[in-house]
């Protein structure tokens, strides 16, 4: 009888002893997060890829855009061309504003601000400075503008991501955006600021 309990307990030492196949289940949990890290990191790699990528071509297509003989549709093309090869059939979004100067950027037409609210209304006065007959919280008129105009150059990519996660909110697209500011070339005189005014609602 002890030569029975002691071969039973012979076996069962064995038994856990025995590592044999324990790497199959190890093998298949580790798996899954490893895969998981290599197409992040993949991931990643794309996104900085991609931002590097569209920095320099916005850098190369807003100087490009201040000189006199300026295209800028050309201009918007190159940037996409360069970005496709890294974010195939990424979709683009150009805007461009133009400014008298550097210290314009941003800034809100003049207007007397009776109700300090920060809009212009309620029959406030304003100086339409940009001349589009309305007042604007940016004086930036849209396009490229003229002479030795300042231009902000903003270029918006949507691109798929390499790796599409279901369960992670937002994981199917990414958005990148990229801006330059140039100075147009004085190829002519510069054009001043309008000084018409005029009301608000």
């Amino acid at each position: 009888m002890p030569s029975r309990r002691l071969r039973h307990v012979t076996r069962l030492r064995k038994l856990v002893a025995d590592r044999s196949g324990a790497a199959i289940p190890e093998f298949a949990l580790a798996v899954p997060i490893w895969l998981m890290l290599l197409m992040g990191v993949l991931d990643l790699g794309q996104l900085a890829y991609a931002k590097s990528v569209l920095n320099g071509a916005v850098q190369d297509a807003a100087r490009s855009s201040s000189l006199e003989t300026a295209d800028t549709a050309v201009a918007d093309d190159k940037v996409e061309r360069m970005v496709s090869t890294i974010a195939p059939h990424a979709s683009l979004t150009a805007s461009r504003l133009s400014y008298y100067d550097f210290a314009d950027i941003g800034r809100p037409e003049a207007w007397n601000d009776a109700d300090s609210d920060g809009i212009c209304n309620n029959g406030e006065t304003y100086t339409d400075e940009n001349g589009n007959g309305q007042w604007d919280a940016d004086i930036g008129g849209t396009g490229n503008g003229g002479a030795n105009d300042v231009v902000l150059y903003t270029v918006t990519i949507t691109y798929e991501r390499l790796f599409k996660m279901p369960f992670l909110p937002g994981s199917k697209e990414r958005s990148i955006t990229a801006t330059a500011v140039k100075k147009n070339q004085p190829y002519a005189n510069q054009d001043g600021y309008g000084s018409e005014a005029d009301s608000c609602d």
